[in-house]
């Protein structure tokens, strides 16, 4: 494998998802590499396979997207800031949102951001629904081009990390 240089971190946001971050954080400490903290505002999947989440997005007021996107990003900052400040000052970090598909985004940010690995958390919030669709982490392991860490979350029945 090449010099790792930029490394995509998707997070739900959720207490599991802390550990895929903090793996992709310490790892780009330990590379000199980029991170990308990267969190998608999920939207069904359409049951039509010519759809896109474009579609969604025209059909809700543009104002409610832009809050939305705000608020989140917000979020988003928390998030980072609050569990991961022992880190934070040693890298470079960006911080994205995006509204789609959260698998697909996430392999779509991959290849348009060009980077040599994505680090994600086995589990999220999803629970029962993962049993019933799959996770994300099992689609985005199948479709990226790039390799794919997937990191289980720390034993325990908070999954605090």
């Amino acid at each position: 494998m090449n010099k790792i240089k930029k490394i995509l971190a998707p997070s739900d946001l959720s207490n599991l998802s802390k550990a895929g971050v903090r793996c992709a954080l310490e790892m780009a400490g330990r590379e000199g590499a980029e991170v990308i903290v990267y969190n998608v505002i999920a939207v069904a999947e359409s049951p039509f396979p010519n759809a896109d989440e474009e579609w969604v997005a025209s059909q809700v007021e543009h104002r409610m997207v832009e809050k939305a996107l705000k608020d989140r990003k917000r979020l988003l900052a928390t998030f980072v800031g609050k569990d991961f400040t022992d880190i934070i000052p040693k890298i470079k970090i960006r911080q994205e949102v995006d509204i789609g598909i959260p698998y697909k985004k996430i392999v779509e940010k991959a290849v348009e951001e060009g980077v040599d690995l994505i680090v994600i958390c086995t589990h999220g919030r999803t629970g029962l629904l993962h049993m019933l669709i799959g996770s994300v982490t099992e689609k985005v392991v199948r479709l990226a081009s790039c390799p794919v860490l997937s990191v289980p979350p720390p034993k325990g029945p908070t999954g605090e990390a």
